[in-house]
């Protein structure tokens, strides 16, 4: 027997077709559906509407079409029915507000087909050629499958509170778009040529970040929504009894400095590749710009948005660098504004991080200023072009990194283990413990490119390509003990550099590839 599932592309609903397949022999199968609303505190009222099961509660409505009939036993719908070979049994899940009445009736083999040949279609799209074309196609359709069609605007995640250490705290709403994403996931459409997506996320990001620069915030609703406030739901256990449960994200509300530098950098990467520059963009940086100027110096909650106290995080600095550097490149191609003050402050940004972050004892970069703890955040520093890939600081860096913070060969965000510095808060402030974070192995693959150690980079490459389930897709972490994957599923912060990373090494690039892309066409 074959089960096939699909999410049919509609704007009058929200369905899934699922159609069970009988392959040879005959099989018995059986079925269960328990639907509740409100994250599990509403159980619905279920009837039988003209052969149509439904549950309804409030304003939402379930409703199941299928020739097998369901039948109730202790709160959940159930059925038993047998496939023979060439039978095709269709389910259609459906959900829509329960005051609408006539609805279309959804054909399950129609939605299967026209959905088919419509991601077929996007996919043929794609203008990458290089080496491991089949693992780039699937992220790039996971990127897309996560993207709100309306807005443009990229989730995260698809889910909420997957843990990132079974049974720990670790559990956040990850169903939000990040500013944080925008550089890599427009280097991702456009390596691959989705410009009409790349060009959907920079107008999101616009509109999202309008306003005041000192109300930015590091993450919005797919609509730009800026209320995501944080709680939690007690009558739910978690995934294996990982709790709290958590609605929103309070993170929205810390102040991240990386993002100015992030949201910078992705509209010079759109503008290098030939996305045009308006007016009004063009003054957003601007304004941003001025608030950077006066703010680099805070401390913040930095990349990994700790919940600890704020600190002068190396990442965050190196972050308002790129800032600085773009804005003052773009001036120097020709948009207005003050290009010599910026470059200024690049160069007093750029002295600062290489005296107050360096360990010079060690031999690396820190996570912050003053603290001997390591973070894999330090291995952007030649990719956005901080320092050359072969400057003996960023040598030592990466070398710091292999060997405090890789795992089984797979590298850790930072230690969460308390910290050695007598009378210091732990730098997250949870609980230690937690996975090896996957896109800090493909920056570490990226290293190794960059820095000419290409087998190394292809091990590290293809290790990860290993760890995707069958369908191709990648959580936020994986634990190398227990082998498997933790953490929000599938994670677009997994698979954008997965597709950087393969590009890279399709080019076998010696620059790094992100601040060459950025300048190309304002040092042209």
């Amino acid at each position: 027997v074959r089960v096939i599932d699909c999410m049919p592309l509609n704007d009058h609903a929200t369905d899934i077709v699922r159609i069970v397949e009988g392959v040879s022999g005959r099989v018995t199968m059986a079925t269960e559906l328990v639907v509740r609303f409100e994250y599990g505190s509403r159980v619905p009222w279920v009837t039988s509407h003209k052969g149509e099961w439904q549950a309804i509660a409030g304003p939402d409505l379930v409703s199941l079409s299928s020739p097998v009939q369901l039948r109730g036993e202790e709160m959940r719908s159930v059925a038993d029915f047998a496939v023979s070979a060439g039978d095709r049994v269709p389910f259609v899940l459906t959900w829509r507000l329960s005051h609408l009445r006539g609805w279309p009736t959804v054909d399950a083999e129609r939605e299967l087909a026209r959905t088919t040949k419509w991601w077929e279609e996007w996919s043929a799209r794609s203008t990458y050629t290089g080496d491991y074309a089949d693992a780039v196609e699937r992220s790039l359709i996971t990127l897309k499958a996560l993207t709100f069609a309306p807005t443009g605007g990229m989730v995260a995640a698809a889910t909420t509170s997957l843990p990132e250490r079974i049974g720990g705290v670790r559990n956040w709403d990850y169903r939000f778009c990040w500013l944080r994403d925008a550089t890599f996931t427009l280097m991702a459409l456009m390596s691959a040529g989705y410009v009409d997506e790349a060009t959907a996320w920079r107008e999101w990001l616009l509109r999202a970040v309008a306003g005041l620069p000192e109300q930015m915030q590091i993450m919005y609703g797919v609509g730009g929504e800026r209320r995501l406030a944080e709680y939690e739901v007690p009558w739910l256990g978690g995934f294996e009894n990982s709790a709290p449960v958590r609605i929103g994200n309070a993170a929205a509300d810390q102040f991240q400095l990386d993002v100015y530098g992030e949201v910078i950098d992705a509209l010079a990467v759109a503008r290098s590749h030939g996305m045009g520059t308006e007016d009004n963009a063009w003054a957003v940086q601007a304004k941003l710009m001025d608030f950077l100027e006066g703010n680099w110096r805070r401390p913040d909650e930095g990349l990994w948005e700790v919940r600890g106290p704020r600190r002068h995080f190396t990442h965050s600095k190196v972050m308002a660098w790129v800032a600085a550097d773009r804005a003052s490149r773009a001036v120097a191609g020709g948009l207005t504004g003050p290009g010599d003050r910026w470059a200024a402050l690049r160069d007093e940004i750029h002295a600062e991080v290489c005296a107050e972050a360096w360990d010079s004892e060690r031999g690396t970069f820190t996570q912050s200023y003053g603290s001997p703890g390591l973070d894999a955040a330090t291995l952007l520093i030649p990719i956005v072009g901080f320092l050359p890939p072969k400057d003996p600081r960023v040598v030592g860096t990466v070398a710091a990194c292999e060997k405090e913070l890789l795992v089984d060969g797979l590298m850790l965000r930072y230690s969460t283990e308390p910290p050695a510095e007598a009378g210091r808060p732990q730098v997250d402030g949870l609980p230690p413990g937690e996975g090896a974070f996957l896109a800090c192995s493909f920056w570490l693959a990226d290293n190794y490119q960059l820095a000419g150690r290409r087998d190394e980079a292809v091990t590290m490459f293809e290790r990860l390509l290993a760890l995707r389930n069958d369908l191709g897709l990648l959580a936020e972490e994986y634990d190398p003990i227990a082998g498997r994957q933790l953490g929000n599923f599938p994670q677009a912060f997994s698979h954008v550099p997965l597709v950087n990373t393969a590009v890279s090494l399709a080019r076998d690039s010696r620059t790094p590839a992100r601040t060459a892309r950025a300048h190309q066409q304002e040092d042209s």
